[in-house]
């Protein structure tokens, strides 16, 4: 049997996630983050983007689209404290898309630079939800 952390993702609504994994790849500040089992103990933030898990037993992983938050990582528990967090099958294209589009267009004709800054934020978080989708198409994960 492979070794396993315990993963717990947690959103501002909801307990989104909680088991075991071989493997966690987060969406760090700086980069993707791929942890294992016993990794160093590490607390950062997150960005919008797709947490991977790789579950035992599952020949799929499991992705959840998390907005924002933290990540705290113990070698035996790893804890994510999502702004929000959504199953990666409960995503909805059309929603991203038009959110996308909304967000590109206040871009266009921002009136301060508060407006353009929460504009910008709103299409990161739109294009991560794509790509969460896009990879969901690809490699067929839940």
């Amino acid at each position: 049997m492979a070794m396993t952390v315990h993963v717990d993702i947690v959103s501002a609504e909801a307990l989104i996630f909680s088991g075991l994994a071989e493997i966690v790849i987060v969406p760090g500040e700086m980069g993707e983050l791929g942890i294992y089992p016993r990794h160093t103990a590490l607390m950062t933030r997150i960005k919008p983007g797709s947490v991977r898990l790789k579950l035992p037993d599952q020949e799929a992983e499991e992705l959840i689209y998390v907005s924002g938050g933290m990540l705290e990582v113990q070698p035996d528990v790893v804890t994510i404290l999502a702004d929000t967090a959504t199953r990666g099958a409960d995503l909805d294209e059309a929603r991203a898309l038009k959110a996308k589009q909304d967000a590109e267009e206040a871009m266009k004709n921002r009136t301060s630079d508060i407006d353009y800054a929460q504009a910008q934020a709103e299409l990161a978080e739109a294009i991560a939800q794509l790509a969460a989708i896009k990879h969901l198409r690809k490699h067929g994960g839940h």
